[in-house]
């Protein structure tokens, strides 16, 4: 089964784990935790919101924290790719790039990530902004 081409409009991925059955799961057991701390206050029912709010945070922190090392990767293998497609006075260059944008180049093909990333320090563009002008869509399945 081939994957579908990615470009802008669809490359976002969603987990269905995640965005819809543990974040509505835990969301609903919020709202009924507070419904029971109203209709029955006390150390139970506000503990039981607590340990709701905790379980909900806690989703979230370990959503991110891969995200985060996901990001840190990307900006590796962008900066590698910048110097193993630059010429060699183009190298400091590289690290002027901030993650966000290393982050919005990755999907660049190799034939235009070089002129995007000149600009990109040009202009001091975003991730959004840099994705926007990308022309040759480099897929990245992956993608947690």
């Amino acid at each position: 089964m081939s994957k579908a081409p990615q470009n802008l409009k669809n490359h976002a991925k969603l987990d269905p784990v995640f965005h819809f059955f543990l974040t509505f799961a835990l969301l609903a057991n919020l709202v009924i935790a507070v419904v029971q701390l109203v209709h029955r206050p006390g150390f139970i029912t506000t503990w039981f919101v607590v340990m709701s709010v905790v379980a909900f945070v806690a989703l979230f922190k370990l959503r991110l924290y891969p995200l985060k090392v996901q990001d840190r990767i990307i900006r590796l293998e962008e900066r590698l790719r910048l110097q193993s497609l630059t010429p060699l006075e183009w190298h400091a260059q590289i690290y002027q790039l901030s993650e966000d944008q290393l982050i919005g180049l990755r999907f660049a093909g190799d034939d235009e990530v070089v002129e995007l990333a000149k600009q990109t320090l040009e202009h001091n563009w975003n991730h959004k902004q840099i994705k926007e002008r990308i022309r040759n869509w480099r897929a990245d399945y992956w993608r947690i």
